[in-house]
């Protein structure tokens, strides 16, 4: 059944039925990766080059009557171990706009990566519903981002940022040009036809994230992709990917342990408990549109906000808590 203007949601269901329109989904099981189509036109982005310099237009977040692009609701997930059922996420409410950057943010074990999985199409669900909406046309749902570099180690790095468009069938030319264009704007354009043997950590990861936002999905899903990095390359990629995001309002949910990280990048931060988790609160991230990653930890609001966070994970209650001696 067609929604209205052709817009819908996604659905998949344990059995492995097909997606339909205006639809839930429901248990959406392991699948293979999702398929990879154009970038958009050229002249459509609101980024724009000045003496080499990047000059960012102003962006407001996302309002809060901004359709809804992902709807979760009771999400429950559970792991059979051979001590028995784990419950790695109890009953999980969130709702993320159109072209808002939602970070999850929590720490290890609660769930976060799960979470990321199942919008991904890679893990089922045990209860609950999780609603996609899809604006239609040949765009893929969601690409995905991974905790460690991805890149294809015998494709250069050129090959690699255009090898779902070939996949796809994209005529040369224009996967080319959409290659070309990511791979400037990471920085790589001096190794282009670098193999990833030869690259550092960092550069091995700017070539994942030029590769999903070439393929230009409804959703980039991102599993904690600057985690193993050291602090400056952490920061610089950081800065790239806010750069990107201003460009494109691509709509992302990121996944991260790091506070810092989350009130750097997102629109909205959900704090998650520990396993089982849940989100304990969301928080409207008050900075404006574009910015800077260490201009913006010199704002006093910064600091009141990461205090908020920590308070929330309960760090430091069971030291303010201990009897003195």
């Amino acid at each position: 059944m067609a929604g209205r203007g052709g817009r819908g949601a996604t659905r998949s269901t344990g059995g492995g039925q097909r997606a339909q329109p205006y639809s839930v989904l429901l248990r959406a099981p392991p699948g293979p990766a999702l398929p990879i189509f154009p970038e958009r036109a050229e002249g459509d982005s609101p980024c724009t080059d000045v003496q080499g310099l990047r000059a960012r237009r102003p962006r407001a977040p996302p309002s809060v009557t901004a359709e809804l692009k992902i709807c979760i609701r009771g999400l429950r997930k559970d792991f059979a171990t051979r001590f028995g059922r784990v419950e790695a996420l109890g009953s999980v409410d969130l709702d993320v706009r159109e072209g808002e950057l939602y970070v999850l943010v929590g720490p290890s074990g609660c769930g976060k990566s799960t979470l990321l999985r199942i919008l991904a199409g890679l893990e089922g669900t045990t209860a609950g519903t999780v609603e996609i909406r899809r604006s239609g046309g040949r765009r893929a749902p969601t690409a995905m981002v991974f905790q460690e570099p991805s890149a294809l180690p015998w494709l250069t790095v050129r090959s690699n940022v255009a090898y779902g468009l070939r996949m796809q069938g994209v005529e040369a030319a224009r996967r080319d040009s959409i290659a070309a264009r990511y791979i400037e704007k990471v920085g790589l354009a001096r190794f282009a036809g670098a193999y990833p043997y030869q690259l550092s950590g960092g550069m091995k990861q700017r070539v994942s994230v030029a590769r999903a936002f070439a393929s230009d999905p409804e959703i980039l899903l991102m599993d904690e992709p600057f985690g193993s990095l050291d602090e400056l390359t952490r920061l610089a990629l950081q800065d790239e990917l806010l750069w990107l995001f201003e460009e494109t309002h691509k709509t992302i949910v990121f996944v991260t342990h790091s506070i810092d990280e989350a009130l750097t990048l997102g629109d909205r931060v959900a704090v998650m408990s520990p396993a089982p988790g849940r989100i304990l609160s969301t928080i409207d991230v008050p900075f404006p549109r574009p910015r800077r990653v260490i201009a913006l930890r010199e704002d006093p609001e910064y600091g009141r906000h990461v205090a908020r966070i920590w308070n929330l994970l309960g760090v430091g209650r069971e030291r303010d808590a201990a009897p003195s001696a």
